[in-house]
Order: C-alpha cells, then sequence, then structure tokens
C-alpha cells in the first residue's frame, strides 16, 4: 500500500505540473467544418470526439459538424470502414474540411495495434511492428493456419516442412536466423500467452501482429530475441445478436509426384549400373522381354505403385457458424467449427477398418466481456479443440518410403492364389500395409482458459487502472488402433510360393495416454492512461510468473517484471522506454535472472510546418528504437544444464571377491555453471507514410542485430571422457531492410488494390569455436548461419564430370572412392597438393534458408464481384538434389527417375554421373554438384467473388450471401530445370506429395 500510495503522489505530481503548463493554452475554440471521403463524397455518422474524451457530436448526412474545444487540442473522427483520423486545433484555423481515408486491408497510421498487454494507435508505434488483418487472408481448408501467412507480412518468412494431413508442419523465421545454436522460430502468443495457434481456426484470429525490434521485445525479456507472433482473438460488439455460417469443398491434389520407372527400364538400367561397376548382369534377356511385352504378370510383374496408391485428388471441407453481439454490460463472441481432410491413399478401405490418412478437428471458441461495475471489467475466454489423426498402422512414412522405392519388378501385389505378393529382399506389401495391417488413431484434446480482470482506480488517481490476467491451458494425446500383421509370399521361377514374415489376427491396438500437460500463468500489475492537454502519458507494469506441469519431466518454471512507459506530445512526438527483468528455473541460482531494457522515439514530421504544405504527403512519421532482448531457447534438451547430474544402475561393478554386480552410477554430462542466455542488440530504424490522399501506404525499416552469448562447442581435450554441455562463446550479425507499399483508389464502381513487401537479411557468424589447426579456408567464422538440409556447408568444389580415362590420370588423385571412372565427378584441388581429399574441402555460404523474399496482393472489386490474389517467393536460397538423384538402397541399385539421366559413352553431356551401386563414395560426396537454386515465385491464392444483390437478401430476410471460388498453391516458378518443387524438393518423391487446394464456399450473415 506504501509503495501505491508513493506512485500515486508522484503522478499527482506530474498531473499538476503538466496542468499548469498547459493551463496557458486552455482557450475555448468553436471548431465546425465537413467531413468526405477520398471521392470528395461527404460521410455522414463520424464521431467527433476529443482525444480520450466522449463523443461531442456525429457528422449528419452532409458531413457537416460543429463542436466547441480548447485550443491545443486534438480531435479525433471515427467511423467504422474508415481510419480514424486526428486534426490539431490551432486559434487561427477553425473551419476544417476533413477527408477521411477507407481502410486498408493491412493496418493503417491509426488503426488499433495490439501490443504486450495494451493497444495502441499505429501513428503511436515507434517499433518494427507489422500487423495483419485475419479478413484479409485466403478462406481455404487449411489445416495449419501458418501456411495462409506467407508472403503476407514484411520480416515474416513462411515456408512449408510437411503437408501430410493433421501434420502440415511450417517453419516460421522473422527476418533471418541469428543463431548457430538451436530453434530460431519466433515466441508465438495468442491473446498474450505461449500457445500452439496452428490449429486454430481462421475464424478465431482477429489479428496478427509479428514485433520485431527491441522496444517490442524487451517486454518479454529473455525469451523474444527471435520476434513475437501475437495472435488476437475475436471479440464482441455491443449490437444485436448476429449470425453468420461460412462453408467450403472442395479437393486437394498433389502438384508434384515422381514417376517410377517401368520394369523393363528398371532391370536395363540396373544391369548399366552392374555393368560400370565390373559385374555382369542381374537380369536376362528372356527376363527384359517379358517386362516388355507384359505377358505373364506374375512372372514379370509390371507395378506402378505410385498410380495404384496415390489418388489423384482428396476430399476436404471446413464449416464454421458463430454468433456474436451483446449489450454494453455483456458482449460476446463464439464459433464452431469443423474441418475435414481425406488422405490419397487408395485401396485404403477394409471392411473392419480405415487405414487412409486423414484428419478432422473441432474447433469451440467463447469470448466474453462483462462490465460486472461502472469500475470493474471482466474478460472470460475459453477456447477448445478435438483433433483426429489417422494413418496405417504400419505408419504413413513407412507405407510412402514403400510404394516411392519398391521397384516395379519387385513382386506382383497379389500371387495367383490371392496371397500378398512379396520376396526375400522386399517383404513390403503396400496393399497389404494397407488391408492388413490395422490402423492407428491419435486424438488430441486441448482446453485453453484465460480470465483478465481490470479494475479503474481514478478514485485513487485518474487513469489508473489494476490487472489480473490468469491462464488455465491443458491438453492430452489419446492413442489407439487397430493392430494386425500380414504375410508375403515369393514366387520362385517354377511357380513354387516361398512364405515370408507371420500374419497375425486383427486386434486392438494398445491405448496410451500421452502428453497430458498443464500450463498456468499469471500476470499481474497497473496500467496508467492519462492525457493532459497536449500531452499524452500511458504506463504499463506487470508481474509475471508460469509453471508448465508434465508428468515425463521436471515443472518449467519462470517469472519476472515487466514495464512499459509511452509518452506523447502534440499528437507529433513519441518515446516510449520498455524493459523487463525475467528468469527461468533452468540456470544456476544467482544467475536466474536478466535486465532487457529498450527506448524507442518516433516523430510525425508531416505535421510540421515545414511539410504541412506539400499535399502528397498525408502522413510521414520517423522512429527508431534500440535495446536487448534474451532467447533461452537455445537447444539444450538437458534440465539444469548447470548441475551435476548421475544417472542411477547404469552399468555394474563387481566389488570384492564377488562375483555378483553391485548396481552403480555414472556422471552425466559435464555441466556448464555459467550457462545463459542468448543476448540481442537490435537497433531499428524506419518511416511510415501515407502519400496521394492516402492512396499509398508505405513502412521501411533498416536493422541491424549483434547476437552475443550463443552456445558453441567448449575446446576441451578429448581426455576428459565424458560429453560437456556447450559454452556461451558464440557472436554473430544481422543486418538488412524490410518494407511494403500499398496502393487503393476507388475509380467509379471498380476499386482495385495492390501492395508487395520485400526482405532483405544477412547474417554472419563473428565468432564461433572450432577445432584447432582449422585451415582458414574451412572455418565457419565470417560465413552465414546453418546451410543446406542433410548437407555439409564444408564441402567439394566440382569440376565437371570425367569423360576419358585419360582426363582421370591426367588429374589429381581423388581419394573418396577406390577406382575412378569415366562419368564420375571431378573435383577441385583447393590446397594444389595434387590430392583430393578432405583438405580441399572449402566453406561455403549455401543456405536452404533464403536471403531475401517477397509477397505481393492484387485486389479488385467491381459491383458485387470480387478478387484477389497473393504470391509470393525467395531468393538467395539454395537446395540438394542429391538425395533424389541417388535415391535408393543396394537392393533398389539405387535407380530412381532420374536414372536415365545419368553420364554414359553415348551421352557425355548428361547432367548426372554415372551410375554405380558399389564404391559411390565419390560421386555422393558433400559438393557442389549437386546443389541448385531453390528460388521461386509461387501464385499462393486466388479468390473470386460474387455478393448477392442487396435486395435479394432482403427477401430471403438474410443480412448478406456471398459465393466464392478460390485456389491455395496454385503455380510456381522456379530455376531448378526439375520437376520438383524447391519449397518443399523431396514432396512426392519421399514424403507425402505438396497439395493444391481447389474449393468453393459460400459466406452467410444473418
Amino acid at each position: 500500500m506504501k509503495i501505491i500510495n508513493t506512485i500515486r503522489g508522484l503522478m499527482v505530481m506530474l498531473a499538476v505540473l503538466v496542468g499548469r503548463v498547459m493551463a496557458q493554452d486552455a482557450v475555448p475554440v468553436a471548431v465546425s467544418g465537413m467531413v468526405e471521403d477520398a471521392g470528395h463524397l461527404p460521410v455522414a455518422g463520424v464521431n467527433v470526439s476529443v482525444q480520450e474524451g466522449k463523443v461531442q457530436t456525429i457528422s449528419d448526412e452532409k458531413g457537416a459538424f460543429s463542436i466547441k474545444v480548447v485550443k491545443g487540442e486534438v480531435l479525433v473522427f471515427e467511423k467504422t470502414g474508415y481510419l480514424t483520423f486526428y486534426q490539431n486545433v490551432t486559434e487561427t484555423r477553425h473551419a476544417l474540411k476533413i477527408q477521411l481515408p477507407k481502410a486498408l486491408p493491412y493496418a493503417g497510421m491509426d488503426d488499433d495495434v495490439y501490443i504486450p498487454f495494451g493497444v495502441r494507435k499505429n501513428r503511436e508505434i515507434n517499433g518494427s511492428v507489422s500487423t495483419l488483418n485475419a479478413n484479409t487472408l485466403p478462406q481455404i481448408p487449411a489445416s495449419s493456419l501458418t501456411n495462409l501467412f506467407a508472403g503476407q507480412l514484411p520480416g515474416l518468412n513462411v515456408w512449408q516442412t510437411g503437408t501430410l494431413p493433421g501434420r502440415d508442419e511450417t517453419t516460421i523465421v522473422i527476418r533471418n536466423r541469428t543463431s548457430f545454436a538451436g530453434a530460431n522460430v519466433p515466441l508465438v502468443l495468442v491473446d498474450g500467452v505461449a500457445r500452439d495457434f496452428s490449429d486454430m481456426d481462421l475464424i478465431e484470429i482477429e489479428s496478427i501482429t509479428a514485433l520485431k525490434d527491441a522496444a517490442s521485445l524487451a517486454w518479454y525479456g529473455n525469451r523474444a530475441a527471435n520476434g513475437v507472433l501475437l495472435i488476437t482473438t475475436r471479440r464482441g460488439s455491443a449490437d444485436k445478436t448476429r449470425f453468420t455460417y461460412d462453408m467450403q469443398m472442395g479437393a486437394q491434389q498433389p502438384t508434384v509426384l515422381m514417376k517410377p520407372l517401368d520394369s523393363y527400364n528398371f532391370a536395363s538400367l540396373y544391369n548399366q549400373a552392374l555393368k560400370n561397376d565390373g559385374f555382369g548382369p542381374l537380369y536376362t534377356q528372356e527376363q527384359l522381354d517379358g517386362y516388355r511385352s507384359g505377358t505373364d504378370a506374375y512372372k514379370y510383374p509390371n507395378n506402378n505403385f505410385v498410380n495404384e496408391f496415390l489418388k489423384s485428388s482428396a476430399f476436404v471441407q471446413r464449416h464454421v457458424l458463430t454468433a456474436s453481439g451483446g449489450s454494453k454490460a455483456v458482449r460476446y463472441f463464439t464459433n464452431l467449427s469443423f474441418f475435414d481432410q481425406r488422405g490419397l491413399y487408395d485401396h485404403a478401405d477394409s471392411p473392419l477398418f480405415n487405414s487412409n490418412v486423414g484428419y478432422r478437428r473441432y474447433n469451440l471458441r467463447t469470448n466474453l466481456d462483462i462490465q460486472v461495475t461502472p469500475l470493474l471489467s471482466v474478460q472470460l475466454d475459453m477456447g477448445g479443440r478435438i483433433e483426429d489423426r489417422r494413418e496405417p498402422g504400419g505408419t504413413s512414412a513407412t507405407f510412402l518410403s514403400t510404394i516411392f522405392n519398391t521397384p516395379a519388378n519387385a513382386f506382383p501385389l497379389l500371387n495367383e492364389n490371392g496371397s500378398y505378393g512379396g520376396s526375400n529382399l522386399f517383404r513390403a506389401n503396400p496393399l497389404a500395409q494397407l488391408r492388413a495391417q490395422g490402423n492407428r488413431s491419435e486424438v488430441t484434446r486441448v482446453l485453453l482458459g484465460t480470465l483478465n480482470a481490470t479494475h479503474k482506480l481514478d478514485f485513487w488517481l485518474p487513469g489508473l487502472s489494476a490487472n489480473v490476467f490468469y491462464t488455465f491451458d491443458i491438453s492430452g494425446r489419446y492413442v489407439s488402433g487397430r493392430s494386425q500383421e500380414y504375410e508375403v509370399y515369393e514366387r520362385s521361377a517354377n511357380g513354387a510360393l516361398s512364405r515370408f514374415g507371420t500374419s497375425t489376427p486383427l486386434g486392438y491396438l494398445a491405448a496410451t495416454f500421452t502428453d497430458n500437460i498443464r500450463t498456468n500463468e499469471l500476470w499481474t500489475g497497473f496500467d496508467y492512461d492519462r492525457a493532459f492537454g497536449r500531452h499524452q502519458l500511458k504506463a504499463t507494469v506487470r508481474y509475471q510468473q508460469a509453471v508448465t506441469f508434465n508428468p515425463t519431466r521436471l515443472q518449467d518454471k519462470r517469472q519476472g517484471f515487466s514495464g512499459r512507459v509511452s509518452y506523447g506530445f502534440n499528437n507529433r512526438y513519441y518515446a516510449d522506454v520498455v524493459a523487463s527483468y525475467t528468469g527461468s528455473d533452468n540456470y544456476m541460482p544467482g544467475k536466474q535472472f536478466g535486465f532487457f531494457p529498450a527506448v524507442a522515439a518516433g516523430w510525425v514530421i508531416s505535421e510540421e510546418s515545414f511539410l504541412s504544405h506539400i499535399k502528397p504527403i498525408n502522413y510521414l512519421k520517423l522512429r527508431a528504437s534500440y535495446g536487448k532482448a534474451g532467447n533461452n531457447a537455445t537447444g539444450e534438451a538437458g534440465k539444469f544444464p548447470y548441475a551435476y547430474l548421475f544417472s542411477p544402475a547404469n552399468g555394474s561393478y563387481a566389488f570384492g571377491t564377488s562375483f555378483a554386480a553391485q548396481a552403480g552410477a555414472s556422471e552425466n554430462t559435464l555441466p556448464n555453471p555459467d550457462i545463459t542466455w542468448e543476448s540481442a542488440y537490435k537497433t531499428d530504424i524506419g518511416l511510415d507514410a501515407r502519400l496521394f490522399k492516402n492512396t499509398i501506404t508505405v513502412y521501411a525499416n533498416y536493422f541491424n542485430e549483434l547476437r552475443k552469448n550463443i552456445l558453441t562447442a567448449p575446446i576441451n581435450p578429448s581426455i576428459l571422457g565424458l560429453a560437456t554441455y556447450r559454452v556461451n562463446d558464440g557472436e554473430t550479425r544481422l543486418r538488412g531492410f524490410e518494407g511494403s507499399i500499398d496502393f487503393t483508389k476507388t475509380l467509379g464502381e471498380v476499386t482495385l488494390s495492390l501492395g508487395g513487401n520485400y526482405t532483405l537479411a544477412k547474417n554472419k557468424i563473428l565468432r564461433i569455436n572450432e577445432s584447432a589447426g582449422l585451415l582458414d579456408y574451412q572455418k565457419q567464422a565470417g560465413h552465414n548461419i546453418a546451410g543446406v538440409t542433410d548437407y555439409g556447408k564444408l564441402m567439394l568444389i566440382s569440376e565437371g564430370i570425367f569423360q576419358t580415362q585419360a582426363e582421370i590420370d591426367q588429374s589429381p588423385a581423388q581419394r573418396f572412392a577406390g577406382k575412378l571412372q569415366p562419368g564420375d565427378i571431378k573435383y577441385k584441388d583447393v590446397n594444389g597438393d595434387n590430392v583430393i581429399d578432405n583438405y580441399d574441402r572449402v566453406m561455403t555460404d549455401f543456405n536452404d534458408t533464403p536471403n531475401a523474399y517477397y509477397g505481393f496482393h492484387i485486389g479488385a472489386r467491381y459491383r458485387a464481384f470480387d478478387f484477389s490474389l497473393v504470391g509470393q517467393g525467395v531468393t538467395g536460397r539454395t537446395i540438394q538434389i542429391r538425395s533424389l538423384v541417388t535415391a535408393g538402397s543396394n537392393n533398389t541399385g539405387y535407380i530412381n527417375q532420374f536414372s536415365p539421366q545419368a553420364w554414359t559413352q553415348d551421352d557425355p553431356t548428361a547432367p548426372y554421373p554415372r551410375l554405380g551401386i558399389s564404391d559411390r563414395g565419390n560421386n555422393t560426396a558433400d559438393s557442389d554438384f549437386w546443389l541448385r537454386s531453390g528460388d521461386y515465385l509461387r501464385i499462393k491464392s486466388v479468390e473470386l467473388g460474387y455478393t448477392v444483390p442487396q435486395s435479394i437478401s432482403d427477401k430471403l430476410r438474410i443480412r448478406s450471401l456471398r459465393v466464392y471460388a478460390n485456389g491455395f498453391n496454385l503455380l510456381n516458378f522456379n530455376k531448378t530445370h526439375m520437376d520438383i518443387d524447391p519449397e518443399m524438393p523431396f514432396a512426392g518423391y519421399n514424403s507425402y506429395p505438396y497439395l493444391r487446394t481447389i474449393t468453393a464456399g459460400i459466406n452467410l450473415k444473418f
């Protein structure tokens, strides 16, 4: 109480001082004028008020208004569907002509922007913050919301890494990687709390805000250095009850699928590979002729497992029902949704079970706003979902590996007697995997609860309020299904069948409960919001603590304090000070907490007299921020890495004369008592602008980040004999630019909107512990972070393919294979010692995380028709194709659909080296030979809609009805010169295909 009284006293003194300063400006001024839109038409129903005050008047049908205010105050003009407009009142400008621009799809300069435990007008934001209204996202039935974000915001890089129904995985990176120690994923917050949002329904979300600079991130202390995605859910309004129903139905199709070789071509190429290795053929001419003629499907099988077991399309649907409304006392938003994604597997229907892959999800959310008393308001939010993921009993990964990697001639699917075909080498029969190996169901249940109570304390100090925010989140997973095993029979040359495996009757899979996790989080503190004439002061302080319970591991705990003070003067000058003192229980006591401060400032320069006469500039703000944030997601899997820990009963030892072994203990990884979080020092400088009668909106930002205390391998002698935790001795630098431009214009009955965003972000390793004696051209320092997936950054430099034995004899000796032949890859002798070995590997900057990425959107509306298109792309990205071209095993001879393009003496310009089954080390070594450009441009979504005329809607007694058709992941343009998608180059070859979605839908409001 003493602390509260002291704070109250200081604020009262500040209020008195500011009030005295501003008293001299308290001159009443009569203000009148007209409000019009960008087309110079009057706008009626505009609320005209004093900033932070009550609505004083409303513009009439001619757009006219009249109001009395105090000189120096700020008038606010607000109307739904338009950008908020601010106007300073001066003694020389009483008659006003206000042009109120319509709201753009992206956050305008005066739209509300959600920040940690607060809301600001966009013009008050001094940091690098980008906001996207969820209404602008494509209405696509998607199992993961993150896929919809690609290309939508500057500084937000999104790419897909999985496409299996229910496991539509996506990687999100804000700007670019800045750590080589652990994950670089941002902190994702739903209504201010760390929660998974990818499985929410799109209708639940109001906006997505990307926080990127220190002033925006310092609030979250040691968790936010990789950026924050702030997801805000929808809320109700004080209006009569409104219902909406959305429905989409359609199909998903593979964009790329491998084209497996037929039996004849496979066998011929297998013989060629053996010949290259110096061996005789495996397949006789009789067999080759049999494969070619197809006269005996049992003796000479010729399967196309991909076409046989993957359908050309699969059904997908989404249904959403919402209700919202309320009164001044109670407001509510409720939604119920159903999502159903079928799988592509064919022949998956069995009389007793279905083994097709699939995903179903039910989402329910209710957000309540209750005005308990004039001083006490409460928000009660409940969100939940039930997810059911289904797949074959032997797992989808195993089934896909079978159909992609089994040769066409391996066996007939069914023998003459109806038994499953197979062989000693190939015992996995895809038909049996679907019909005789059971199925698996994984049901996930999630419940998210939030209580947010705010009590005004104006009776103590005007503008002061207290807040308590508490969450209760719980989730669990239940696995069940049917179990069964099958046997296969191999047909010999004389028709006899040999059995492999043992069949078992259909039973039930042992049901298990896993991942039962509960998280509780508490934030409590005070807010202060007060205007003193032209001065605006806002302050927020919070205490926070959270704990996560998991039955399989120790609790995770964190706590801290966060504070923010924002000051604005004359609606023109802004400043923020943000700081947090946060800690985690995973660090040594005494070293668990850290201080993370940041400052930011903004100047609306367009309000200055020297720019106010420049008509093309409607709004221009300069801003800058600097500060510190932390990252504790550093990739250390063990709990308490600072402590000496032992594993009991790990091994045994016989003591004395007894031969009986005694249980003992072994020391775990050697601890690091000084281990700590990464520290990021971020600088951002940017501008926001509206130009040419608010038709063009511009956002531009330069950023520079120095990341310190990155975990790197310790330099210890191997004589220690134990693994050790890493040490905080690494540093990196990230520099770049991000920007966006949007244009909206109404020309008669046509409204056109165009826009795009671009991000260039380059990182560099400044310091990293590396092996002693490493050659300069093999060191990572000075190069970028990470590399190409399944590939080393240290690689050989290729110089084409050897064409003759003479060329091999005249070149340096290559030590990666026992014998070189024409058709093998030739490498560069980097160190000039006439030998190609590991000393000729060089450090490179190839990376599958792009240096630059961009997005664009086109929208148009003509009368009742509307059209939208979203595209996105990346540059500076590299992928490897070795895993595709050399796919296979000894059993398949590494023969696949790319094998016909291998080097031969008859085709010396072929793009790939010769075929071979043994001694393949030279041609499979990490080298730039197998790298290709991963740049691409994708038409992400296209939508065409029609809104039924209002006269018809009135007759149907509905508010509106819109019908539309759309497509997602429609086209891809790239430089690989291969039939692959560079975003996921292996999809459709060794994993579930990349999917194109085509749907039709309706939006009904009543």
